[in-house]
């Protein structure tokens, strides 16, 4: 079982109206706050992607935000997967669509 300060890493798929909403910036200004380290981006499929490590509650903090969205957002589901974190970032970023 996982403490709420050990370090974790989410990986989440955002699918809905979440493209042309901000929703990239929402995710980076959420993640800096939460001290998180990772990337975001959209896909050709019409999600959101997020890679994100941190402390465990701050990363559920992060998976609330996601499945509200933005302002101008409508999000109807949120998929997730958990693991380790792997530490292989060192800050938040936007990164280009795949």
């Amino acid at each position: 079982m996982t403490t709420p300060r050990e370090p974790a890493r989410l990986h989440a798929w955002i699918d809905g109206h979440v493209q042309g909403v901000g929703f990239r910036a929402f995710v980076y200004e959420i993640a800096l706050s939460q001290e998180l380290t990772g990337w975001v981006r959209n896909t050709h499929e019409g999600l959101v992607e997020v890679l994100a490590e941190g402390p465990r509650e701050n990363l559920d903090i992060l998976l609330a935000y996601l499945r509200r969205g933005p302002r101008g957002a409508f999000v109807s589901e949120v998929r997730e997967e958990w693991g380790p974190a792997l530490g292989e970032y060192d800050s938040f970023r936007v990164t280009r669509t795949v």
